[in-house]
């Protein structure tokens, strides 16, 4: 390397000329001079020995002629590197013709590099954007042509070899080299894909399956899942080929009725992409049972898995059964943490599912988590799924009586599965639902919030209000909503959007008057001393500015009429007036402004009040 810088040097041929690039030498050397990485040689100062490089990020550097011959190497001029500096452009049109830029970046690395090593040499400078879509057409590419081997690891190396290999030679040389059945099937999957463009793809296909079966019939009873797993392979590369089926072949149903198969477990080891090709295949070995059995198995199963399990219930007119499984497990809080994630993630808003949605779902999700807490089941699964939806407490409870939200605050106050912080979250969405419950999160219960005292006729108008809304018009609207969705795409049905909307306002206005009507207390304000002012009473207070005299009944909190001077206990002239005698003096915020008042004159109402209806 010294002899050739410095005869390069003496001979001036790299002074003030573009020169081929240089990159920094791994071995060796200080940490600093490492993230030097790729430059140019721009100058050299023959008198001091000297070279001035530009690096990324520090042009301009200086070097020792000695130095640098021990630091840096030449890169030839057909590098990836070296194209790059001298023309990016020519380089990125040549990106449109992905073998010939692969085949560049392998020779630069000797004739091989990963995916990782290639990627890195050509992107972002190269290849733009969408790098996964243009590396997939290049793999594409190379496994047609003859002069790349493309392996199934990431991790292993691209190969470039010059004599050309057809591709049904390369695709029967990796699957007999493959170590194991669970290896094979990796291989299979690429023969399935590269069928089209096999020279001879019936006999390659017997090949595979005849290798295939044997494997099966080892592994049927051992590992029943790669067993099972490879069935599907062989059965579907016979589709893709024409191959025809092998006498005395393992089938999927005889895996399936082996003794001791567990049908939960066995499905969990299967990849996910293959769980309703397998779940297909077990209802295909067992038409009776089927159903029984996978209803029973949805809680003992991931959610990815219960989700394909619903699916096939459904697709086959079993929602009714579905909906009485999920409604059994979570009344009796038994449904597990994965089958309530999966519930919760695709069911908690669909109209299918109405009957069962409420505020026992939430429930039933904290005694699951609970439970695997008791278990010792690290899975936060659930946990983080409801915390992170926002509105998920709010929906389950939108429909439910304010005395069971309460309940539910309490259960959720108590539970250990949420830590303080997450736990006052959920509370505040609570009380953001339903106001009602505040008290009980805040812990302040006033009297006033406790009891609400009120005249027997305005608490027997309440109960008709709130029975109206319950036996009239919540009903109607439920069968707007229901004749809504008659009409087809939710989307941009407006009727069924209105009715929606209506609902909530019902249930809204259900929930505070079941709120207002459990705090009420009826009076009808009979023997009430006149002693002080007090609901049941009758004030004339006179304005001392004015001298205006004024008369207030005070009643009960629902009665109201300002023509006839009635007014509640619970505004701000009766609180201001409240247990004041006659004499007293009180200001009184009137009509924005606050007036010096005093009381003349307190009698009972029950002298001009008509009788209690």
């Amino acid at each position: 390397m010294r002899e050739e810088f410095e005869k390069l040097a003496a001979a001036g041929k790299i002074e003030g000329k573009h020169v081929e690039p240089l990159t920094h030498l791994v071995e060796g050397g200080c940490c600093s001079h490492r993230s030097w990485g790729f430059g140019k040689i721009k100058a050299v100062d023959t008198v001091f020995a000297r070279f001035t490089i530009d690096f990324p990020g520090k042009s301009g550097h200086t070097m020792d002629l000695s130095f640098a011959a021990e630091q840096l190497k030449a890169i030839p001029k057909d590098h990836i590197l070296a194209r790059k500096a001298a023309d990016i452009e020519a380089v990125r049109h040549l990106a449109a013709h992905h073998l010939d830029l692969i085949k560049l970046v392998l020779n630069s690395f000797g004739g091989k590099a990963t995916a990782d090593q290639i990627q890195a040499s050509l992107v972002p400078d190269v290849i733009r954007d969408d790098w996964k879509k243009w590396w997939e057409t290049a793999k594409r590419e190379m496994k047609k042509d003859g002069h790349f081997i493309v392996p199934t690891k990431k991790t292993e190396p691209v190969v470039y070899q010059a004599q050309e290999t057809s591709l049904q030679d390369r695709v029967l040389t990796d699957f007999r080299a493959a170590k194991g059945l669970k290896a094979r099937i990796l291989v299979v999957a690429e023969i399935i894909k590269a069928a089209p463009d096999l020279k001879d793809k019936y006999a390659a296909a017997n090949e595979v399956v005849s290798a295939l079966n044997a494997d099966i019939a080892s592994y049927q009873r051992t590992q029943p899942a790669v067993a099972l797993e490879a069935i599907f392979a062989r059965d579907e590369l016979r589709h893709e080929t024409g191959a025809q089926p092998v006498a005395g072949e393992v089938t999927a149903a005889q895996i399936w009725s082996q003794d001791g198969i567990k049908f939960g477990p066995l499905l969990e080891a299967i990849p996910a992409a293959k769980h309703h090709r397998a779940l297909e295949s077990f209802k295909t070995a067992n038409p009776e049972k089927w159903p029984e059995v996978l209803r029973a198995a949805m809680n003992l199963v991931s959610a990815k898995l219960a989700k394909e399990i619903a699916n096939l219930l459904i697709s086959n007119g079993m929602l009714d059964q579905l909906k009485e499984t999920m409604a059994r497990l979570i009344n009796q809080h038994g449904a597990s943490s994965e089958l309530l994630l999966w519930f919760g993630k695709e069911q908690v808003r669909n109209e299918d599912f109405v009957e069962i949605l409420g505020p026992e779902v939430f429930r039933a999700m904290l005694s699951a988590m609970e439970r695997d807490q008791f278990n010792e089941k690290r899975s936060n699964r659930l946990r983080d799924f409801i915390l992170e939806d926002q509105a998920l407490i709010a929906a389950l409870t939108a429909t439910a009586d304010i005395e069971i939200v309460k309940d539910l605050t309490r259960a959720l106050k108590l539970s250990p599965v949420f830590d303080d912080m997450d736990k006052r979250s959920l509370l505040a969405r609570l009380v953001k639902a339903h106001p009602a419950v505040q008290s009980l999160v805040s812990g302040e219960q006033t009297k006033q919030e406790a009891t609400l005292i009120v005249s027997w006729e305005s608490l027997e108008r309440r109960r008709v209000e709130y029975q109206d809304i319950v036996e009239k018009k919540i009903p109607a609207n439920s069968k707007e909503i229901a004749i809504a969705r008659s009409y087809g795409d939710l989307r941009e049905n407006h009727e069924y959007k209105a009715a929606k909307e209506m609902q909530k306002i019902l249930m809204r206005q259900k929930e505070d008057l079941e709120a207002a009507l459990n705090r009420a207390r009826g009076a009808d304000f009979t023997n009430v001393s006149t002693e002080i002012v007090a609901p049941g009473t009758i004030v004339q207070v006179t304005d001392l500015q004015s001298n205006h005299v004024e008369t207030f009944t005070i009643l009960g909190a629902w009665d109201s009429d300002p023509d006839k001077g009635i007014i509640s206990y619970l505004t701000p002239v009766a609180m201001a007036l409240a247990n004041h005698k006659a004499g007293d003096e009180v200001d009184i915020e009137m009509h924005g402004q606050k007036r010096r008042q005093r009381i003349d004159k307190i009698t009972a109402w029950k002298t001009v009040a008509e009788p209690a209806a």
